[in-house]
Formats: structure tokens, sequence, C-alpha cells
């Protein structure tokens, strides 16, 4: 599909997001360090999910996206995991009955 340049200056959600022009390495602390000033840029922001559902569906394995560190978004990918798998199982047992 050919996008047109009109399509392609559309602005995306990035566009929209509190951490615009904000210094990329506050999303990036080194191991150890607080990710409290880079959460705290994350609440409220109107963009939120969406960075969240980009970090995930990209695997995003290091920063602060969506106002999440690794370690939550690793701990939510699991989650939903889980919970695709039980859907899939009980989907599979009302079938069977």
């Amino acid at each position: 599909m050919h996008i047109s340049d009109e399509t392609a200056e559309q602005p995306g959600w990035q566009d929209f997001a509190n951490c615009l022009g904000v210094d990329p390495d506050l999303f990036f602390p080194e191991r150890g360090a607080s990710t409290r000033e880079a959460k705290e840029v994350c609440r409220g922001c109107v963009v939120r999910e969406d960075c969240l559902e980009y970090a995930l569906d990209n695997g995003e394995k290091f920063g602060i996206w969506g106002g999440m560190s690794e370690r939550e978004r690793r701990r939510l990918r699991r989650q939903r995991a889980l919970a695709r798998r039980a859907a899939a199982e009980a989907g599979a047992a009302a079938g069977g009955a």
C-alpha cells in the first residue's frame, strides 16, 4: 500500500506524549537507579497506554515505557500470556462439552 506524503505527515501518538522534549536518558536509568522521575513524567500522559503497547508489541527490553520498567513489563507479558492460555483452555473445554 502506498502512503501519501500527507498521510506520512499525520502526527502519531508520540507527538502527544508528555516526554516529548524530555532528555531520553531519564527513561533509561543506570541499573539500580531510581525510575521515579521518569514514571512521574508518564503519569497522566494521554498516550501512556499507546506507549506501553508499543513497547510490549516491539519487545522493548530497556527503559521506562508507558510508565512501566522492564521488570513490570515482563510481569505484565506473563500475566497476559497466562490469561490467554486460560481463555483458550476454557474455550476448548466449552467446545468439547
